[in-house]
């Protein structure tokens, strides 16, 4: 419990730095718009392919694992999806902000994963993590924008949801990370040394950056379209990954680090998607505060449950 919660907080004291600065009004307004820019463009998606690159996956028998998520992750589509006919007609989602419900509901902070993988458990958790990572990023990535180009922007045609899938910097640095590690040498010590400084930067600034987008007030009286992708999250996703695991034959140790990675709240970087290609982004970032803070008690339960059949 301590590990986790020692993982998570310095998130929030992070989107809290950054919404003092906003509130404060010392950073020009456009400020902001190029922090938010510098995070879509060039940080994440470094961050994403330095973290692929290196992950050492060594002794590690992923075969079920991998399995269990390419089973989970598209019913997960499916099932998000399934969602917008009933919200719309109930009047309780708008399009833009349905392409931030199914964001929120699929992505996974990765990065919060490793963080509690490295406090929890030995070296290969991590390295499990980094797989994940390194596995679902791509189709991930894929989907979301998809999604969020189709429903923020209904005029996008097929040329041109496909133009923004093969040209999203989070998909380019995913397939870049997979190409640079099938690559029959490694990445030039000093190269990859850049990439990890630059990686480095990109957890404190987007935390930063999220921070000042938020309207904690949204937080008081929570409506159908935040809560929704908070239980699906924190609740549906976990509970369909362990089963299926289980279904699977995953046991062990191996079991926990997967499990983990359902567990996480989503990811920050979905929030300067929707910024950037017209859906709601301040609907995401209230979502991923409230995932965030809830996190603090759902990851422990989670990994606990999980536990329960980690000896087959």
């Amino acid at each position: 419990m301590q590990a986790t919660f020692e993982s998570i907080l310095p998130i929030f004291l992070l989107l809290l730095c950054g919404n003092i600065l906003r509130r404060v009004d010392v950073i020009d307004p456009a400020g902001w718009h190029g922090i938010d820019q510098l995070g879509y463009w060039f940080f994440y998606p470094t961050l994403i392919l330095v973290t692929i690159v290196n992950a050492d996956f060594t002794g590690l028998q992923l075969d079920a694992m991998m399995l269990a998520l390419a089973i989970t992750v598209p019913l997960m589509f499916v099932f998000v999806l399934s969602l917008w006919p009933f919200l719309r007609k109930a009047g309780l989602a708008g399009a833009a902000e349905f392409s931030s419900i199914f964001q929120t509901s699929i992505r996974w902070n990765g990065f919060m994963a490793l963080a509690i993988a490295q406090k929890l458990f030995p070296p290969a958790g991590m390295a499990v993590v980094a797989l994940v990572m390194a596995i679902i990023i791509l189709p991930i990535n894929l989907v979301t924008v998809f999604v969020v180009t189709r429903f923020a922007d209904r005029t996008a045609n097929w040329p041109t949801l496909i133009r923004r899938m093969a040209t999203n910097p989070m998909v380019i640095a995913a397939a870049g990370g997979l190409l640079l590690r099938a690559l029959p040498f490694e990445l030039f010590a000093p190269v990859n040394k850049t990439l990890q400084l630059i990686g480095q930067a990109a957890l404190g600034l987007g935390l930063v950056g999220i921070g000042a987008g938020l309207r904690l007030d949204s937080l008081v009286k929570p409506r159908i379209a935040i809560l929704v992708p908070v239980a699906v999250k924190l609740v549906v996703f976990p509970a369909l990954l362990l089963a299926i695991s289980l279904l699977l034959g995953v046991t062990g140790e191996e079991l926990l680090f997967l499990i983990l990675c359902g567990a996480v709240p989503t990811a920050m970087n979905g929030y300067v998607l929707a910024k950037q290609m017209g859906g709601d982004a301040e609907l995401y970032a209230t979502v991923t505060t409230l995932q965030t803070l809830a996190s603090f008690a759902t990851i422990p339960v989670v990994l606990l449950l999980a536990a329960q059949f980690v000896g087959g």
